[in-house]
């Protein structure tokens, strides 16, 4: 009985192995089942759905035997359809998951079991019906080639072929509800898409098979361990097709991809589940996979860091390393002298590279001929005399490598297998993703791009991805532009080629980040309108209904009124689209229409939401604002902006701790957001949290380092928790930044207080020290200290005291060079004065005299109080010199100084500071009549 059962489940895994075989190559050709007597039927069902899949038939995937096992007749002829919103919400909300579930339940003793074989069975077929629509729609929005597909998945079983293809678009209302359920997760979509039913129907297949197969018993979902894969894949679709990432979407994604990996995502489990089905090349190639979608999914999300942990993963499993390396070459047509270009070197290890493609595989493109790939444009292109890929003296030689130079070879010269290839276009987006978006991210991505565009074969995807990315970079340079737009303009037509079929395009196509169709149109339209055909690219825009850029081409072109109507004239025709009233409220400015909007969509809309947060914003309302904000942020809680522009709202409106955590969430999204971690360290200061500042501003700072405000901001709060050493750095760059001109008096004063406690501390410490060593040095005035009775750590504050006044001197001085005020003469000479520089520290007084002198010094209490504290510093300093150097010209010029002060401050006789020039003056007589 096991063996028996043992042998159910091997013929079902078989069946499923074939299913994830639609979409990545197989080393050898498919593994045909043998169906069993107990389950002949639900296997040849399963069996024609599959053929229906492996060779691009998804419309008659939809209305085979197996779906029509699913759907009944009777079933259907129950259920009263209509071209009605109400009647699509009532057909997939109610009817199709409890068909599922009448189907999957089904009465029987061999059913009643959650984890039954029978159950298995008929879950598999399910998953086939739902993976059918999902590659239907995969085929006419991503992949191509475009084909007229029935708009209703099971339209063929409802009405019959004829009847469903010539009547496609009378169930407009149901493409509508579909439009709104996949915008119902909190953002709109991109653009013009279509077969919307087609995702949201395999998407309640999958869903409720796998909420039935988890029901009682775990276990059960171990017989269809890829049902959590599929779930993943299509929800990452979906979120493609949306304008914004979706955080709902996220969390299941983590779910979903989670579980895939717990189910399948090392060899070993591979291995266990479906075991000699498998070959080991396919099993690499099923893990490699699966890791590279999983990584695509985090930096779909702007998880770099988690995305690269599975790009590795995909690369060791696929045996693959590289890493990038220079070499001479030649970049352009006429060059003649080799320069320094990037290069893409590495090694693919285990099975011969030039045959890794796999059998499957290249038989298909042989069958194929030499249309099955998109042949690449001649090096010599007419339209630009840059190479496509650099030459390199290396190629010239034609050496053979020797055996240590084997792990070094250049990737372009190795033949790789789809896996591996797009290991290193994922490689090539990772970059775009962490890198600052410039010319140098450009260049950094091209030996990736390269190493892909040398291979002699590739799957229609990678090629088409790498066509996307090299159209990108040549894009932005003069020189390449025009061969960039010819490109694009061959790209966006080959969408539309028969060949290649669906079965090749679907090959490795989740593995890779490739645009929808409507994404890759609309990059052409921008490129369009760089190259200044702005009027070809409205005609795109148009029909992908696109209606901001419609919008901004109009304005370019100085017919704003023509927008507003089209948009309108397009209202009149469908008044319950929300993206129209968002469309016509952004060129209008008016907040009826984002009212209208939201009205239209059930509250649904989080554009809408967030454009009256905007505009009630811009009134100045601002807790209306931040309510809005937050409404909006509960729709789609990743939306990039939102968290910021909640923070800014609840700021003007005084809730700090609001304000807090919107910029918090901000950062926690956008780890670059400079500005939100300023602002983050700023409402930190304000509630005296030095250290989380101090943190704050770091990160700030790394991201914008030309802003001397936030310097400025950052001393102070690293002055506060003691790190004086950064504090003076940042002093530092202010006066860079501000060629001298902003000078931190007060934290200068600071600095200099801290170090002459800290000189005052030692000197104690060093008098204590010379107090209990006095009977034993009798009669010697020097105290030798053996420096190592001092700890370690006292050794360091004082190197670091040392440090820090040389820090604060080199500061000072560059001030003073540019002409300091009052204040910066004083700092200087107690600076001075601490290093034991008195002569230095007197010049530095005097000069801090004169600058306080004036004709408003006589009249001016406070200036007076200033002048006549500096002046007594002046004369005790030229004291402290007289009784070193025995000298009585310091004596002198201080008794001058003083009598001078006294004759013209009469007018503050009656003044504290008056009464101490005269006290210090007795003593500077006292010190003249000493002997």
């Amino acid at each position: 009985m096991a063996e028996q059962q043992n042998s159910q489940l091997s013929s079902l895994r078989a069946l499923e192995l074939r299913l994830l075989h639609c979409s990545i190559p197989s080393s050898s050709s498919s593994h045909q089942s043998t169906p069993t007597t107990s389950f002949y039927h639900l296997h040849t069902l399963i069996e024609q759905v599959l053929q229906f899949i492996e060779s691009g038939q998804y419309t008659q995937a939809l209305s085979s035997d197996g779906a029509k096992a699913i759907f009944t007749s009777q079933q259907l002829n129950n259920h009263k359809l209509n071209d009605s919103s109400e009647s699509a919400e009532s057909f997939y909300s109610e009817f199709v998951p409890q068909c599922v579930t009448l189907f999957l339940n089904a009465n029987g003793v061999e059913d009643s079991a959650p984890n039954s074989v029978a159950k298995l069975y008929k879950a598999v077929l399910v998953m086939a019906v739902a993976v059918a629509a999902l590659l239907g729609f995969t085929q006419c929005n991503i992949t191509g080639p475009m084909v007229k597909m029935p708009p209703m998945p099971l339209g063929a079983i409802v009405f019959g072929e004829e009847e469903i293809n010539t009547d496609s678009g009378g169930w407009s209302e149901w493409e509508v509800w579909a439009q709104k359920e996949l915008m119902s997760v909190g953002s709109d979509l991109r653009a013009k898409f279509s077969n919307l039913q087609c995702i949201t129907f395999a998407k309640i297949l999958l869903m409720r098979t796998k909420d039935l197969l988890s029901e009682g018993n775990d276990s059960g979902v171990d017989g269809a361990r890829s049902i959590s894969w599929w779930l993943a894949r299509l929800l990452i679709i979906q979120q493609k097709l949306l304008d914004d990432r979706s955080s709902s979407l996220f969390d299941l994604l983590q779910v979903f991809m989670r579980e895939s990996l717990q189910h399948i995502g090392s060899l070993e489990k591979i291995r266990y589940y479906w075991a000699s089905l498998i070959s080991e090349e396919d099993a690499s190639a099923i893990v490699s996979m699966l890791h590279l979608e999983a990584g695509i999914m985090e930096l779909t999300y702007g998880r770099v860091d988690a995305s690269r942990v599975h790009f590795e993963s995909a690369a060791a499993t696929s045996r693959l390393n590289f890493s990038l390396s220079g070499a001479l070459g030649f970049r352009t047509v006429h060059q003649a002298e080799p320069k320094a270009q990037l290069l893409l070197v590495g090694s693919a290890d285990g099975d011969d590279c030039s045959a890794s493609l796999g059998n499957d595989f290249q038989n298909k493109v042989s069958t194929q001929g030499e249309n099955a790939f998109p042949q690449r444009p001649s090096e010599t292109h007419e339209a630009s005399d840059i190479l496509m890929t650099p030459r390199f003296l290396e190629d010239d030689k034609k050496s053979e490598c020797s055996a240590q130079d084997a792990q070094n070879h250049s990737m372009a010269s190795l033949q790789l297998k789809p896996t591996q290839q797009a290991v290193i276009l994922a490689q090539c987006l990772s970059i775009e993703k962490r890198a600052r978006s410039d010319e140098l991210q450009r260049w950094e991505m091209a030996p990736y791009i390269e190493a892909v565009d040398c291979q002699q074969s590739s799957p229609f995807t990678l090629q088409h991805l790498c066509d996307i990315l090299r159209i990108r970079w040549e894009s932005t340079r003069s020189r390449t532009k025009q061969r960039a737009l010819l490109m694009m303009d061959k790209l966006v037509q080959g969408i539309y080629d028969p060949s290649p079929g669906a079965t090749q395009r679907m090959h490795c196509c989740f593995g890779v980040s490739i645009p929808t169709i409507p994404a890759l149109r609309k990059e052409y339209g921008d490129l369009l309108v760089s190259c200044g055909l702005i009027g070809e690219a409205v005609k795109v825009y148009e029909d992908l209904e696109l209606w901001d850029n419609l919008i901004y081409c109009y304005r370019l072109m100085e017919k704003k009124a023509a927008a507003v109507e089209l948009i309108k004239a397009r209202l009149s025709e469908r008044p319950c689209d929300p993206r129209l009233w968002c469309s016509l409220g952004d060129v209008t400015s008016d907040d009826k229409c984002y009212e209208k909007a939201q009205e239209v969509s059930g509250n649904k809309s989080a554009r809408a939401q967030r454009a009256l947060a905007r505009s009630a914003y811009n009134r100045g309302e601002y807790e209306k604002s931040k309510d809005l904000w937050e409404s909006a942020m509960a729709m789609n809680s990743m939306y990039p902006d939102g968290w910021f522009a909640l923070g800014a709202a609840a700021l003007k409106a005084r809730d700090v701790e609001k304000a807090l955590d919107g910029f918090t969430r901000a950062v926690q999204l956008d780890p670059e957001n400079g500005e939100a971690w300023n602002n983050i360290a700023c409402l930190h200061m304000v509630k005296k949290k030095n250290k989380e500042a101090f943190i704050a501003f770091k990160e700030a700072l790394k991201l914008k380092r030309d802003s001397w405000q936030m310097w400025e901001n950052f001393s102070r709060v690293a002055a506060d928790i003691g790190n004086f050493s950064q504090a003076l750095e940042a002093v530092q760059k202010v006066l860079d930044m501000t060629k001298k001109k902003r000078i931190d008096v007060e934290l200068l004063e600071r600095m200099l207080q801290e170090l002459e406690l800290r000189t005052a501390t030692s000197h104690s410490e060093c008098d204590a020290l010379r107090d209990s060593s006095g009977s034993a040095e009798a009669g010697s005035n020097i105290i030798r200290v053996d420096p190592l009775t001092s700890s370690d750590k006292d050794l360091a504050i004082e190197r670091e005291t040392e440090h820090l006044i040389q820090s604060v001197g080199k500061i000072l001085r560059q001030i003073v060079q540019t002409g300091g005020n009052a204040e910066i003469w004083g700092i200087y000479a107690r600076w001075h004065k601490l290093k034991g520089d008195l002569a230095m520290c007197s010049e530095a007084l005097l000069k801090q005299v004169r600058s306080y002198q004036g004709s408003d010094l006589w009249k001016d209490k406070d200036r007076f109080a200033k002048f006549a504290h500096a002046s007594l510093e002046l004369c005790k300093v030229y004291q402290e010199i007289s009784r070193r150097n025995g000298s009585r010209r310091e004596l002198s010029a201080a008794e001058m100084h003083l009598k001078n002060t006294i004759k013209q401050a009469e007018a503050f006789s009656n003044t504290k500071e008056y009464q101490d020039i005269l006290a210090c003056l007795d003593e500077v007589k006292g010190a003249q009549a000493t002997p």
